[in-house]
């Protein structure tokens, strides 16, 4: 019995892997969710306007192939900064519902530009007061 659990157990240990969040560093840009469901690049020289139409905005990594992450718990004021910019994000990848919990957002080089452990920071001292 006991020569049997420790392989059966290892098993689905491996199996259940996948399932879970992995930690990764995507790199794209943002774009609109409907500039990308439609195919187009968000307008360079527009971002105001068509900011002003988009109600959730992505991480396009692979534009041929229409590559893209959503990023939930950033709010569209900070995303919107960094329309058409080149960008890494490193967080918590859920393949499943093409999504990307951000730890971190850096830009093109390297610099941090926003991250959760300061939002956080932030959200925490303002209550103090």
């Amino acid at each position: 019995m006991r020569k049997i659990f420790v392989p059966v157990f290892l098993g689905l240990l491996f199996l259940l892997t996948p399932v879970f969040a992995m930690g990764a560093t995507l790199t794209g840009t943002i774009q609109g969710f409907n500039c990308v469901v439609h195919g187009k690049t968000c307008p360079i020289g527009k971002e105001d306007p068509m900011a002003a139409t988009e109600n959730v905005f992505v991480l396009l990594v692979d534009a041929a192939k229409g590559d893209y992450y959503f990023l939930p718990g950033i709010e569209n004021v900070v995303l919107v900064r960094h329309i058409n910019e080149q960008i890494k994000v490193v967080g918590d990848v859920d393949k499943k519902y093409k999504s990307i919990k951000a730890k971190q957002i850096l830009n093109a080089k390297g610099k941090e530009v926003w991250s959760r452990e300061e939002e956080e920071k932030l959200m925490q001292e303002m209550m103090m007061d």
